[in-house]
């Protein structure tokens, strides 16, 4: 199994080792959100076989990051553990009113992207449709995307695979009253879909309230097969395929 996106901070867990070991040597990609994560993940690629990273500034922090941060993400977009640019995009849930900081910081780490030729890992919440036309007007159309705990609508996912998009599905699918998911889910083919907890947040159910962590990902997976009416094999079997691809992972598992 491959968790694509996932957060294995000191500060989350009691015991971040346990956690690792919980997935045996199933593969992890942890993602960065604030320039002080850097390092932290930097080490845990290069201390664990089975993690690997993408790097990026989360909209978040569009107030606050300096170009030294952006060199920072740069220095290390050629490590071979590192596989995407991310988690980056638009966040509009708490504010709009640094929206063009938010964007400008977007389109820079595009940019990077572009240059380094790194799979883009998108976070938008509340921005889906300034999200995309950023993306489609500043992103190489080489580049990949995965659209990290995809939250819009069947017409829009449509739109985004033609711009070598994928979706990443994670706990949410398995939340009673979630509707909209489940549709795109069962209506969209499955070699658009990869499994990710975003670890330590959204658990699935049956633990949803509880800290979640990579190993939950089968719950995850298991929903999915229940969905699509195929096995729980071949869920695991497909999407570990997508994120190999995806990612552009073959020659370095």
């Amino acid at each position: 199994m491959i968790d694509t996106h996932c957060h294995l901070n000191k500060e989350d867990y009691d015991d971040v080792n346990k956690v690792i070991e919980n997935m045996k040597d199933n593969i992890m990609i942890v993602s960065t959100a604030s320039p002080n994560d850097l390092k932290e993940v930097i080490d845990l690629i290069e201390t664990h076989k089975n993690i690997y990273a993408t790097i990026g500034i989360h909209p978040e922090f569009a107030d606050t990051y300096t170009e030294d941060d952006l060199k920072q993400v740069e220095k290390y977009l050629n490590h071979p553990k590192v596989v995407g640019i991310g988690e980056i995009g638009l966040d509009y849930h708490y504010t709009k009113e640094n929206k063009e900081k938010q964007e400008e910081l977007f389109r820079k780490q595009i940019i990077l992207a572009n240059k380094y030729k790194k799979t883009i890992v998108i976070h938008t919440r509340d921005a889906m449709l300034d999200t995309y036309n950023i993306l489609k007007e500043n992103k190489n159309k080489n580049i990949k995307c995965n659209f990290h705990c995809y939250s819009g609508s069947l017409e829009m996912a449509k739109e985004i695979i033609k711009l070598n998009g994928t979706f990443g599905i994670g706990g949410v699918l398995t939340f009673k009253n979630e509707k909209k998911l489940k549709e795109i889910v069962k209506e969209l083919d499955l070699k658009y879909f990869l499994l990710e907890t975003d670890s330590p947040y959204l658990t699935p159910e049956p633990f949803r309230g509880q800290k979640n962590e990579p190993k939950n990902i089968e719950y995850v997976a298991k929903k999915i097969a229940e969905i699509k009416k195929i096995s729980y094999k071949k869920v695991i079997e497909a999407t570990t395929e997508n994120a190999i691809y995806q990612f552009d992972m073959k020659n370095s598992l």
